[in-house]
């Protein structure tokens, strides 16, 4: 059989008929996929990985408190406290003594101005990944501070539920902002 290929990746066959030539990524891919026992579902699962955490992982990279650099925890949103338990310690901010709730890639200069006697300092920040849940409140007349740091997906479900129980906002960074980024 005489085979003679064109530009355009056609091949012209005696006779003057035309077909296409090509060489499937998905023909390529198929028999992997089979001998990988792969379904329609679980390619689309293998595409798009969509797996939420079980649990939200909030660590403390900053405040007044007397808690370790980098303790990991969880964040409970109760009836009456915000609660940040990281091994045998544990937070119960009232929503009533909040002052600022912040969600960030940094610490606000809100904030920093408030001159906190920071037991751990929270480093730089920065980038347009929000990353910093920052609580200020107070308690005996004191300023306190607690920064938590979490990614945008783990945090986003805590969002409406701590506006609805603390009766106010937590003030998200929105990517038009990054460019003041205050």
């Amino acid at each position: 059989m005489n085979v003679s290929h064109t530009r355009s990746g056609e091949r012209r066959v005696p006779g003057g008929r035309r077909s296409r030539h090509r060489c499937g990524t998905f023909a390529a891919i198929l028999p992997a996929m089979i001998l990988a026992g792969v379904t329609s579902s679980g390619y689309s699962q293998l595409l798009h990985h969509e797996e939420k955490p079980k649990e939200a992982v909030f660590k403390y990279v900053g405040g007044t408190e007397k808690i370790p650099d980098g303790c990991t925890g969880r964040l409970e949103v109760t009836p009456d406290n915000l609660d940040f338990a990281c091994f045998q310690y544990d937070i119960a901010v009232p929503y009533s003594s909040i002052r600022i709730m912040e969600y960030r890639p940094n610490v606000s200069r809100r904030v920093w101005k408030l001159k906190p006697k920071w037991k751990v300092r929270p480093m730089g920040g920065g980038g347009k990944l929000n990353r910093y849940f920052t609580v200020t409140f107070t308690q005996g007349g004191k300023t306190h501070v607690m920064v938590l740091d979490v990614l945008p997906d783990a945090m986003r479900p805590y969002l409406a539920e701590i506006d609805l129980k603390a009766g106010r906002r937590v003030e998200v960074m929105g990517y038009e902002d990054y460019e003041n980024n205050e």
